[in-house]
């Protein structure tokens, strides 16, 4: 077993998963950057600040991105939480996960939350209304938003804690096998839910989730952690023949998946064969691209970005509160930038650089803060 993965069971993270997160949520800040310049129109009731000037480029970046980014974060927080169960008992646990998640979800869902109201009645020029409309148990359309992700990744950590306790040996399924499975059950229950029309949000006060979904999160949640029993990080990558596979071919089953989402809308009422075809190919070719895709990011960080120097350390210390506060920062900028005479492209590039920097500022300002009053204090 290598260094990383001694210094995991430890309690320490493996240097490229650190990355390959902050990495991710800076992709996460670029897919809603989309949001406000998608031509589509699809943001542009209920997202935060709606700009005029649109382009066809954040759109199809965004099908891109919605397909990998979040079942990517969900394989790294499956991965840490099998190597965090490893080293705590069951209630210590539960309460390092609600102090990491939920204490700052409920922070959030009481500020930022309020403060998105707040900047989508002025940037429509809307008058504001009455306080109790602001909290997103009642607020309607917004709900939780991008907040969303930490109840369900604070319920995939319960559930698996449930999963560990019936003493199932993981050992015993291959990750080839679970991948496999993973594939199949997400294929039959997402199309499912599409056939019988159950696709769509759940809105509750305590979580939000969107149902054709969450199951495939939840798998992938599984395989993170699955991999961690399967010490698959535990030597250093040698063949690259699977790499260079799926590099080359993983083009095949995105291009599939961007035809069938977008065909409804260049034909509407269409079909490229029938409905329930359309409608197996749309999820067949979004799983297999969702596999390639979370594969390609975790082997690309393992092979190349296993490293950690002091801009890395400084930003994958922010990368969670980023996560948290970047939508209302976006919001702030995409208003100042809205009645500007500048490009769609260049706003929708400026926006998410901008965003990215200005919130790992401010994150970084109150980290140090914090770190010179506990120094005082001492």
């Amino acid at each position: 077993m290598n260094t990383n993965q001694n210094q995991l069971r430890k309690g320490k993270h493996i240097h490229f998963l650190d990355n390959l997160r902050t990495v991710i949520i800076f992709l996460v800040i670029l897919y809603h950057a989309g949001g406000f310049y998608e031509a589509a129109g699809i943001y542009d009731s209920w997202w935060i600040v709606d700009d005029p000037a649109t382009n066809n480029l954040s759109g199809i970046l965004n099908i891109i991105l919605g397909i990998f980014v979040m079942p990517t974060l969900f394989y790294i927080s499956g991965y840490l939480a099998e190597a965090s169960l490893k080293n705590k008992k069951s209630w210590t646990y539960i309460k390092a996960k609600f102090t990491r998640i939920i204490l700052p979800w409920i922070i959030g869902v009481l500020t930022v939350i309020p403060l998105y109201k707040v900047i989508f009645l002025f940037s429509r020029n809307l008058p504001q209304e009455h306080w109790s409309t602001y909290f997103h148990f009642s607020n309607g359309f917004i709900s939780q938003s991008w907040l969303w992700y930490l109840p369900v990744l604070f319920l995939f950590n319960i559930l698996y804690l449930l999963f560990s306790k019936l003493n199932i040996r993981t050992s015993n399924i291959s990750l080839k096998g679970a991948v496999f499975g993973a594939f199949l059950i997400g294929f039959v229950y997402s199309v499912s839910m599409d056939v019988f029309g159950l696709q769509g949000w759940t809105l509750t006060p305590l979580i939000d989730f969107q149902n054709e979904r969450v199951l495939i999160y939840f798998m992938v949640f599984l395989l993170g952690a699955l991999s961690f029993n399967h010490t698959v990080f535990a030597s250093e990558p040698k063949s690259k023949k699977l790499y260079t596979i799926v590099n080359s071919t993983s083009w095949l089953p995105i291009t599939a998946y961007i035809f069938s989402f977008l065909f409804p809308w260049f034909s509407p009422g269409n079909f490229i064969v029938s409905e329930i075809v359309d409608k197996m190919i749309l999820w067949f070719s979004y799983l297999l691209s969702l596999l390639c895709l979370v594969y390609l990011m975790v082997e690309t960080f393992r092979r190349y970005f296993d490293k950690l120097g002091k801009l890395w350390n400084e930003l994958n210390q922010n990368s969670y509160p980023v996560y948290i506060i970047h939508l209302i920062v976006m919001g702030i900028i995409a208003l100042i930038m809205r009645d500007t005479a500048i490009p769609s492209i260049l706003k929708y590039l400026t926006l998410t650089i901008a965003s990215y920097i200005v919130c790992n500022l401010i994150v970084s300002f109150f980290r140090s803060m914090l770190q010179s009053k506990r120094f005082v204090n001492k």
